[in-house]
């Protein structure tokens, strides 16, 4: 009992130890590449934090994985090295009796896993997608951030604003370079609003301003000052997309039984069983020479993980592609982890009972009386 809440403790405190290092990474990544997108004019600059927020919970089933499975590597690792392990098993005990506290440890973060998978992860999905989209409709000058050039949806004008009056649609110093079949038209302008007619059509309306139509020196250039000038804005096509499987509920993916959605669905079983078959893949993948010092277990146990994860990854494509059926993808890598488990707890055991101690001391003693007997 001692043994175990001792045991346990320490497994608390690696994986605290390895979330906390993950997840500032997978944080720093995911700001890194929202704010680019922001920059960029791709996503709203007020939305920033929301998005992260949701990218970081989009993740978290895979670092939890990893968490609990280098947590428990690391602890079986540090009692090879410091030789706790020789006494372990000088007491009688096998390998096999580290199973019970790890999936103690590990049972609160499998079940959180299966919750995020299954639950969390498809909300953040979802309220992500509904964010850009929800950009992505905006009219052309409302996307403009102040201070920044951006480029309309039809990609013929180019639209700029220097400052935004409050919280209102309001903007002000506006320029717009406007390429079309009669030439390149700039206009200038003191402010601007989107203005909406009944029948659903949007105007920029320009206000205190000028426009040069044509090119500088040429007979055509003329300039024109204006007090109102209303210019067509080019609407985003308002039809709804077909809803992303990832997005969707697990009830709705069992509602709507297609490829696409039995991959989604393969994914989501996946990533519980995958975080308990890595927890007791980590018990005897712990082994380390004392002697020796090394960390190849380590590097062998991330490589593991890469390519327990891009195994699942492709299995999830090819269910979605139709390449295989649903009912023989989900099972057999898992299957065949959980045998690689079995065969590495049986070499591991074998090896402990070669070398236990007291063995190796019943051999010693077998072979000094044969000797004497035959002096």
């Amino acid at each position: 009992m001692i043994f175990q809440r001792a045991l346990k403790r320490e497994l608390a405190s690696s994986a605290g130890a390895t979330f906390t290092v993950l997840f500032s990474i997978l944080v720093t990544w995911t700001l890194i590449s929202i704010l680019g997108k922001a920059a960029g004019g791709k996503v709203a600059s007020t939305d920033v934090v929301a998005l992260i927020a949701f990218a970081a919970l989009n993740y978290l089933p895979t670092v939890i994985i990893l968490t609990s499975f280098i947590s428990v590597l690391m602890v079986v690792t540090r009692t090879y090295r410091d030789s706790e392990m020789v006494v372990w098993f000088a007491s009688g005990q096998s390998l096999a009796k580290w199973i019970r506290p790890v999936l103690t440890f590990g049972l609160p973060l499998i079940i959180l896993t299966g919750a995020l998978s299954f639950f969390a992860t498809p909300w953040a999905k979802q309220k992500s997608s509904e964010y850009i989209e929800r950009f992505n409709k905006r009219e052309d000058l409302q996307k403009v951030a102040p201070g920044q050039f951006k480029e309309s949806s039809s990609s013929n004008r180019i639209f700029f604003v220097e400052a935004v009056a409050g919280k209102s649609a309001v903007v002000q110093n506006v320029f717009v370079n406007s390429v079309d079949a009669r030439g390149t038209s700039v206009v200038v302008a003191k402010e601007g609003v989107i203005s909406t007619t009944p029948d659903g059509s949007s105007y920029l309306v320009l206000k205190n301003g000028r426009r040069y139509q044509g090119t500088p020196g040429q007979a055509d250039f003329q300039t024109m000052e204006f007090e109102r000038y209303s210019m067509r804005v080019a609407q985003q096509a308002q039809e709804a997309d077909a809803p992303m499987e990832a997005a969707m509920t697990t009830k709705e993916l069992l509602e709507s039984p297609t490829n696409a959605t039995r991959g989604e669905l393969l994914y989501r079983i996946g990533a519980p069983i995958s975080c308990l078959v890595l927890l007791l893949l980590a018990i005897p993948l712990g082994f380390v020479n004392p002697r020796a010092g090394s960390s190849t277990n380590l590097i062998i146990a991330v490589l593991i993980f890469f390519a327990y994860n891009n195994i699942s990854k492709v299995l999830e494509a090819s269910v979605k592609q139709g390449k295989l059926p649903f009912a023989v993808s989900w099972w057999p890598l898992h299957l065949a982890a959980a045998l690689a488990v079995l065969i590495l707890f049986a070499w591991r055991l074998n090896v402990n009972h070669r070398y236990h101690p007291l063995a190796l001391m019943a051999a010693l003693k077998r072979g000094g009386s044969k000797k004497a007997v035959s002096q």
